[in-house]
């Protein structure tokens, strides 16, 4: 078979490390919490930072996991609830500054990925304020996850595009609205709640049919994707089986990944 395209990059992980309910089940029972991440880093390259949406993190904390992490991981880090969901995305100078104050130890290494923007399901299409807030914000990455179903136009995507920014693509069952439209040159796949597997679970086949989806985008753009199913230990399973497929299908060589066959036995996590 004729070998692939050249791929951009991929890295696939879960939203969050600290779960207890992941003890047994993917920490082993004696790893104290303080080792979770070193733990999860030699499963995982990446990491999105759901804790800093709730509250801010100590600049040590934050040192601490550029410390517990090798050399290439990623963090993506998600933006704070009071910037998106209370200040709306207006007024967002002084925030930003001490948000990123916080952050600094992750910012000044190459460990920091995109930085996610989740707005709240209430918060209607306003092209001003998407515009206003992107020019306000530092260089980098900046992913925009819009839970209202008035974001999702051409002219929204248009304003995404003129600021190098990405569409957050969120699946969840609930959100049938959400669209997969690539607007930089990377994008981000937050997985919320699977469709066919049972409690939020994501199946074989789901997981099959995503990685053959990444594979496609990969032609074009760079790929993050982060499990935000945490509850029974979804999120580290789907990740690890998602990333085995991704695999596969890179090694495989694929023409057409979303119409080719792959199969192969899901990963173990312990």
């Amino acid at each position: 078979m004729a070998p692939q395209a050249s791929l951009r990059p991929v890295r696939i992980g879960c939203s969050g490390w600290n779960y207890r309910s992941w003890r047994d089940g993917f920490y082993p029972s004696r790893l104290p919490a303080s080792r979770w991440l070193e733990h999860y880093a030699t499963r995982f390259d990446t990491v999105e930072v759901n804790a800093t949406f709730y509250r801010l993190p100590s600049r040590e904390a934050v040192a601490r996991w550029v410390t517990q992490t090798p050399e290439g991981f990623v963090f993506t880090v998600k933006a704070s609830r009071y910037l998106t969901h209370v200040r709306r995305l207006t007024d967002l100078e002084d925030g930003i500054h001490r948000f990123y104050e916080r952050i600094e130890p992750l910012v000044a290494t190459p460990k920091l990925g995109p930085l996610l923007w989740q707005l709240p399901e209430t918060f209607h299409r306003d092209d001003d304020r998407l515009a206003g807030a992107l020019a306000a914000l530092p260089a980098g990455r900046h992913a925009f996850e819009f839970r209202h179903p008035s974001w999702f136009t051409p002219e929204v995507y248009a304003v995404l595009r003129e600021h190098g920014a990405a569409l957050v693509i969120g699946d969840h069952p609930a959100r049938p609205f959400q669209t997969h439209e690539l607007t930089a040159d990377w994008t981000l796949v937050r997985f919320h709640y699977g469709r066919r597997g049972r409690r939020g679970n994501y199946s074989a086949r789901e997981l099959d049919t995503w990685a053959r989806r990444i594979t496609a985008w990969r032609r074009a753009v760079e790929v993050f994707a982060y499990f935000n199913n945490d509850w029974e230990t979804f999120a580290p399973r789907n990740a690890a089986t998602l990333r085995h497929a991704v695999a596969r299908l890179e090694r495989a060589g694929v023409d057409d990944p979303m119409l080719s066959e792959v199969t192969a036995s899901p990963p173990t996590l312990s």
